[in-house]
């Protein structure tokens, strides 16, 4: 019988150091490894962005958690959507992005791998004919976020697998809003997951980083290639924090969700909200396909203030509790204004975020002390 995913999240890959007892992996902070003669790598480690034990043991617990059989720890998020992005695609080759995808995603796609001769088309993920339509003879890829960042759309993976095997081109799944304890994206049909473990996966906001877990073994070898080509990787103590993050997410998880629907329940029919953004509202287009594929709808609301642009960067600006940054995922609380923030990128093209949207990573503290802290902010 295989152990449960808290159990997993704490023990796997992180066996006892065999020479101290310790139960805590080691940070094997060096650059190189003795060799026993030529060629003589003791435990496979030659070179430090090759292979380190601390990011090893990481990537082993990685994949146990997305129940894929390959992973690999990137520098950040990005790193590791990069990663895959050049594994997949070469020159001439098109892929399908989400018509609201991530702004560093739009990003990289739209001012990077365009100048080397990708192209793309946005198409809602929630809609599946919308995305099989989407689907051109040299595409490659379809890029799912679900839910989507900001605008929390759910695309039915199962469904979208299907579309993409059919169509002879890989899906991937960026996870980063769901985390493992909450979706199992490889389970549904998907080729790889992408995380930024900088977000819920590290959980504290001390740490930048990034992962791709798939059970594809060709795919493997060249996320493996460009990790060590590219150099992309995190140092032992990132991983060392990541997975120090990861021991508590399913816990962390839990209260990040109940305290999102507390969130919820206090803005819905707010007369400064125009519209709450939550796969866990019944009335969520999405969400009898969350409630399918999901453990809990997550930790990440977003909301339009009723009176437009000005009144919520206002909001963004009274906050108590919930810090004004970019990011999510931590303990604490954030709000931001996509729009001006992590999503300005996409001004102007088809992906521009709505300018009186405002988004908020829902942290496990007082559920009380949040609502209060959002309803006076909203006035």
């Amino acid at each position: 019988m295989s152990d449960g995913f808290a159990t997993r999240a704490i023990h796997a890959g992180q066996e006892a150091d065999p020479t101290t007892g310790s139960v805590i992996v080691p940070i094997h902070a060096t650059s190189t490894y003795a060799q026993d003669g030529v060629g003589g790598m003791r435990s496979g480690y030659e070179y430090s962005r090759t292979g380190n034990p601390t990011r090893t043991a990481l990537e082993r617990c990685l994949a146990e958690l997305e129940n894929g059989r390959h992973a690999r720890a990137y520098a950040s998020g990005m790193a590791a959507t990069d990663a895959v992005l050049r594994s997949l695609l070469r020159p001439g080759d098109h892929l399908v992005i989400p018509d609201d995808a991530y702004g560093g995603t739009f990003r990289l796609i739209d001012k990077v791998l365009s100048g080397w001769g990708i192209s793309y088309t946005p198409a809602p993920v929630s809609d599946v004919d919308a995305v099989r339509a989407a689907i051109q003879d040299n595409t490659k890829l379809v890029w799912l976020e679900t839910p989507t960042n900001p605008l929390l759309n759910i695309g039915d993976i199962a469904a979208l697998a299907q579309v993409s095997a059919d169509a002879g081109v890989k899906l991937v799944v960026d996870n980063t809003f769901a985390s493992p304890f909450l979706q199992q994206p490889l389970e549904l049909g998907a080729t790889a997951v992408v995380h930024s473990t900088t977000k819920y996966l590290g959980g504290h906001s001390d740490v930048v980083g990034g992962a791709v877990v798939t059970s594809d073994d060709a795919l493997a070898e060249q996320l493996a290639f460009l990790q060590n080509g590219a150099g992309a990787v995190p140092g032992p103590f990132d991983a060392f924090l990541t997975m120090r993050g990861l021991k508590t997410l399913a816990v962390r998880m839990e209260r990040h969700s109940a305290n999102a629907e507390r969130i919820v329940g206090a803005l819905t029919g707010h007369p400064k909200v125009a519209k709450v953004l939550y796969p866990g509202l019944p009335d969520h287009p999405g969400h009898e396909v969350a409630a399918k594929q999901m453990k809990h709808f997550g930790g990440m609301v977003s909301f339009l203030h009723a009176d437009g642009e000005q009144a919520a960067l206002e909001v963004c600006a009274r906050t108590r509790l919930f810090t004004l940054a970019e990011s999510l995922g931590g303990v604490e609380s954030l709000i931001e204004h996509p729009g001006k923030m992590t999503h300005a990128s996409t001004a102007g093209s088809m992906l521009q975020v709505p300018a009186d949207l405002v988004r908020l990573s829902v942290g496990i503290e007082e559920a009380d002390d949040l609502v209060e802290d959002l309803l006076t902010a909203l006035g």
